[in-house]
C-alpha cells in the first residue's frame, strides 16, 4: 500500500491501481490528490481536512468516485452535487464499510475540544485495512484494535505538546508520520517532532517526517 502525504492532513492511499483519498482540505492541493480517486474519506467539516469546492468538482468529474463523510458533511456534499447523491454516504463511529476496495473502520465521533465557547462537531477516526488509522481532529486511541501504521496530528489550536506525545505512546503504533502541520513554522516543527520521536523510540514507536508530495510503502 502506498501511502502519498500532501500538504496538512490531506492522505493518498494506492494499492493495485485503486486510490483512496482522506480529508483533501484547503491547506492541501486538493485537486491534485483527488486526481484520479475511487473514494474519498472525510474526517470532520472544517476547511483544512474539507475542500468542499475541490470535492464538489471532482464528484461531478467523475461519476464513480464515492465519498464518506459525517452526516453534516455528507449532507451539504448532496446539496451541492445532488445529480451524484447515491455516491455520498453518511459515516459514524462504529461503522464498517469498504472504500475503493479498502477497508475501512470508524472511531471516535467528535472534534478534540478548542474552546468552551467553540461547538464541537462531529469528527471521525479512520482506521484502514487494518493499519492505518487517521484520526483527524482528536488524539481518540482506536479500541479493539492494533494499529500498524499511525498519522499524527502534531499540532492545532486544541492540542499540546505532551498530548500528542501521550497519543503517541498510547496508540503505539510501529510506524508514524506528521500530519496537521501546516499552522507550524520550520523551528516549531522541528522543535515538536523531535518530542515525538524521541519519547515514541522508548515505546516501540518509529516515527519519521514526511514532506509534501513524498510516498512510503506501508
Amino acid at each position: 500500500m502506498l501511502l502519498t502525504k500532501f500538504a496538512h492532513a490531506c492522505v493518498r492511499i494506492e494499492q493495485d491501481g485503486r486510490v483512496l483519498v482522506l480529508d483533501p482540505g484547503i491547506f492541501s492541493d486538493s485537486e491534485a490528490a483527488l486526481a484520479g480517486a475511487d473514494a474519498v474519506l472525510i474526517t470532520h467539516e472544517h476547511a483544512d481536512h474539507y475542500d468542499a469546492e475541490a470535492l464538489t468538482k471532482a464528484l461531478e468529474g467523475s461519476p464513480e468516485l464515492t465519498v464518506h463523510a459525517p452526516a453534516g458533511v455528507a449532507s451539504e456534499l448532496r446539496e451541492r452535487a445532488p445529480g451524484h447523491a447515491a455516491n455520498i454516504f453518511d459515516a459514524a463511529a462504529g461503522d464498517h464499510f469498504t472504500a475503493a476496495g479498502f477497508a475501512v473502520q470508524c472511531f471516535g465521533g467528535q472534534h478534540a475540544l478548542i474552546h468552551p465557547s467553540i461547538p464541537v462537531v462531529a469528527n471521525l477516526g479512520y482506521l484502514i485495512d487494518d493499519d492505518l488509522y487517521h484520526p483527524g481532529d482528536s488524539l481518540i486511541v482506536p479500541d479493539g484494535v492494533s494499529v500498524g501504521t499511525l498519522l499524527v496530528p502534531v499540532h492545532a489550536p486544541w492540542s499540546k505538546v505532551s498530548e500528542v506525545v501521550d497519543f503517541v505512546v498510547s496508540v503505539r503504533a510501529p510506524h508514524a508520520y506528521q500530519i496537521h502541520e501546516a499552522l507550524l513554522n520550520e523551528n516549531g516543527l522541528a522543535f515538536t517532532e523531535s518530542h515525538i520521536a524521541r519519547i515514541g523510540a522508548l515505546h516501540g514507536v518509529k516515527f519519521r517526517h514526511l514532506n509534501a508530495g513524498q510516498s512510503v510503502d506501508i
